[in-house]
């Protein structure tokens, strides 16, 4: 190809790629001066999270009672001025003006400075949270052997630590941030938990990987799931121009003491009673009281083969 026809293709994609129409709703119109949101920096608030709440684990491996104080003080400082900057980023993200506003920009800076030191004081109380969520896991996998091995190598506790962290910022309506910590656990986990979910004290999913827990679910106290676990919504109802109306309860609540098996698939607003007990690949659109069990029926035949080739109990 020649030149002269590179630089007309060049200039023709260009064209096109920076045509209004084309950029409607995919573009973001950046003010001057204005903080971004940075996964970076998200990612770097996550593991100084990590180290405060599990110091020792996470972070400097030379933690001891003599210098935890030193080092909890000095990445709690640290994570304050990146919750700020982060948090005044999503705020000022999703003001859509073209023009800076100094006055309005004052206003998020004493905003954000705000909601990240309420994040830091929430701090003792979200590692509660998560104290009750590692001892879920231990007490419920028989493979476990300490409470390290759960805090060091369980997916469940990574995704948990993003998501506790998240919801008290969704809690506050800090915009995106709490979503983008979120679906950096789903990254490396494979576990989705929306931050907009409720979810109770010694909260534990086993093994994890594929488990989709949506944004109005209502999970109680020493609920288990398994892997590839669905809590999820039914078709919703549009508004009348035909679009999805956002912001109703569309998701399951889970009462006390439940627990999912693998691969079973709870949708829509309805109540899981407590101490249900839901089988494996099981799908549940309704109601269930409490202390009731849902399973998936096999049939006799189906068994029958199980049997002979040696497949099946």
């Amino acid at each position: 190809m020649s030149n002269f026809n590179l630089t007309h293709v060049l200039t023709q994609t260009v064209n096109e790629l920076s045509e209004t129409s084309s950029l409607k709703g995919l573009c973001h119109n950046h003010r001057d001066g204005y903080p971004l949101p940075s996964g970076r920096a998200l990612e770097e608030i996550i593991d100084l999270s990590r180290a405060i709440i599990f110091p020792g684990y996470y972070g400097k491996s030379t933690v001891n009672t003599k210098t935890i104080k030193y080092h909890i003080g000095v990445n709690v400082e640290r994570l304050q001025k990146m919750l700020f900057e982060q948090i005044l980023a999503g705020l000022c993200f999703v003001d859509m003006c073209e023009e800076p506003d100094y006055d309005k920009f004052v206003i998020r800076r004493e905003q954000a400075e705000t909601l990240s030191i309420k994040l830091i004081a929430r701090l003792p109380i979200i590692r509660k949270l998560l104290a009750t969520d590692v001892e879920a896991a231990y007490n419920g996998d028989p493979a476990a052997d300490s409470f390290a091995e759960i805090i060091s190598c369980y997916p469940v506790i990574k995704a948990l630590s993003n998501y506790r962290i998240a919801h008290e910022l969704y809690e506050m309506q800090v915009p995106l941030i709490p979503r983008m910590m979120t679906e950096m656990a789903h990254s490396e986990t494979g576990i989705d938990i929306h931050p907009g979910a409720k979810i109770g004290e010694y909260f534990t999913i086993d093994h994890g990987t594929g488990v989709v827990i949506g944004a109005t679910c209502v999970i109680g106290k020493h609920v288990k799931l398994y892997q590839g676990v669905t809590l999820g919504a039914k078709s919703f109802p549009l508004d009348k121009d035909g679009n999805p109306i956002k912001g109703i309860p569309r998701h399951p609540i889970l009462e006390d003491n439940v627990v999912v098996y693998s691969n079973a698939t709870i949708l829509g607003r309805i109540t899981i009673g407590k101490s249900c007990v839901i089988g494996a690949n099981t799908w549940v659109m309704e109601d269930m009281r409490p202390k009731t069990k849902k399973y998936k029926k096999i049939k006799r035949d189906t068994l029958d083969i199980q049997y002979n080739n040696g497949t099946g109990i």
